[in-house]
């Protein structure tokens, strides 16, 4: 990859702290729109699993997209986040909507857009590209981790940082995503 600026959000820190958009708005994800908590509650991945993806857990469940086997197993996946968690790191500035359709490609290298930016883990936008595919995928893994490199262990934790889009997908369209959303889960039990 041409050497530029970078433009991985992850590899700077975030001024607002975990899920915090600049303004600390409560935003919406999605159509129909669903809710998503930008107000900080407390720090790290135990933030993410109560803000981002408990609110979805029960969301899914309660339209019968999960039945109550599949929302169990998810639950165990929530009260272990602090152990599946790593490394603790300050929250990073994210994209917060990293998949391959928001990089646009050209001659001069990669940009991102339709942004959903906020503090969170950095290694959300990176299992994020990696969900649906992303072109060049390893050379932006290449390019990211020499920018700033990543704590060991990070790709095991890859399924923990694909849950609430996966949550969101389940949500939005149905049990279509219900497979590869419990995929993730078991790879983390």
């Amino acid at each position: 990859m041409r050497r530029r600026p970078p433009i991985w959000v992850g590899a700077w820190p975030s001024p607002t702290g975990p899920g915090r958009s600049p303004s600390a708005r409560p935003g919406r994800v999605g159509w129909p729109p669903w809710p998503w908590t930008t107000l900080q509650a407390s720090a790290g991945l135990e933030w993410y699993a109560r803000r981002r993806l408990l609110p979805y857990l029960r969301q899914a469940r309660d339209r019968g997209s999960l039945d109550s086997g599949d929302a169990a197993q998810l639950e165990r996946v929530l009260a272990r986040v602090a152990d599946l968690a790593g490394p603790e790191e300050p929250p990073a500035r994210i994209h917060g909507d990293l998949w391959g359709g928001n990089v646009l490609w050209g001659r001069d290298g990669a940009v991102l857009i339709d942004p959903a930016a906020h503090g969170g883990h950095r290694e959300t936008d990176l299992a994020m590209l990696q969900l649906f595919g992303a072109p060049h995928l390893e050379r932006i893994l290449a390019a990211y981790r020499e920018e700033s490199p990543l704590a060991d262990g990070w790709r095991d934790r890859v399924p923990l940082h694909q849950l609430h889009p996966l949550l969101a997908h389940v949500c939005l369209f149905g049990r279509s995503y219900r497979p590869q959303l419990l995929d993730a889960a078991r790879r983390l039990l």
